[in-house]
């Protein structure tokens, strides 16, 4: 891009195009004195919530496989990085080319069958043995001693779980197979129902926690993505509901005009017709 065509903001800070003017545009958008009020009230804290929601955005567009959004979406992410890169510049703590430079580090290290002297002729699975190896090896050097230590708290519940869980099994502390989850998973439920009889809001949020708990455990046992198995039934419900709406509205009414009898043949009518395709 000629530096003529640039915004005036951008004239005097960039003279090409791709990461550099997207820096750029970060820079005067944080500007103290011409930048925009609402990009200069932001911190980490406030911007962090987006930085999940455009991650979740971007998993959306691919389960969708909307490719014709997906370059949007990435760009959003990308938005993101370089938001929080520049706001920790702005604080003396680190810049975007110190970001860029500890993924490119990180990459290396954690494929030393590709740059490195070891064979690349072993199996994915061996290959993810030997990544959660390295990553030992990491926090072992960041003075991270205790098993469950760097497991980020900011993680979905469910994904968290699983990697909590995923950590324990690593050093035994873990069910031999799916059935002793499943009779944990029975307990946890006649204990949900104990705390429900109680009374105790508090008490059975607890074990309402702990049965939720069990159930990432028994996705893990299965070799289930509990996250993507709740978007897939998530997707499902969706996509039954809105038969359910278009039935009705063939004949001029809504959900409110309806009642659960009606609206639970309508859905058991979806069902049937989806098993059919």
């Amino acid at each position: 891009m000629a530096e003529d065509a640039l915004h005036p903001a951008l004239a005097d800070r960039i003279d090409d195009t791709g990461i550099p003017r997207l820096l750029a545009i970060m820079a005067a958008l944080r500007d103290p004195k011409t930048g925009c009020p609402w990009d200069i009230e932001q911190s980490f804290a406030t911007i962090a919530p987006y930085t999940i929601e455009e991650a979740h955005e971007v998993a959306d567009a691919i389960t969708r496989e909307a490719w014709d959004e997906l370059p949007g979406e990435l760009g959003d992410l990308l938005l993101q990085v370089v938001f929080h890169s520049q706001m920790a510049a702005e604080a003396g703590l680190f810049g975007f080319q110190d970001v860029v430079a500890a993924v490119s580090d990180k990459m290396v290290t954690r494929h030393p069958h590709i740059f490195g002297s070891e064979s690349r002729d072993k199996s994915a699975d061996q290959q993810v043995a030997d990544w959660e190896t390295i990553k030992a090896q990491e926090r072992a050097g960041k003075a991270e001693r205790g098993v469950l230590d760097g497991v980020a708290l900011g993680l979905p519940g469910l994904t968290r779980a699983l990697k909590l869980q995923n950590r324990a099994a690593r050093v035994g502390f873990d069910w031999p197979d799916p059935d002793d989850v499943l009779a944990k998973l029975r307990e946890e439920c006649d204990e949900l129902v104990e705390a429900r009889d109680s009374g105790d809001q508090a008490h059975l949020t607890e074990e309402f926690g702990d049965l939720l708990f069990v159930m990432a455990n028994l996705a893990r046992h299965l070799k289930i993505d509990p996250e993507e198995a709740l978007r897939a039934a998530n997707a499902k419900f969706t996509r039954r509901f809105r038969s359910i709406e278009a039935a009705l509205a063939a004949q001029g009414r809504r959900p409110e005009d309806s009642d659960l009898a009606e609206m639970d043949a309508l859905w058991d009518q979806a069902k049937a017709a989806e098993r059919q395709v």
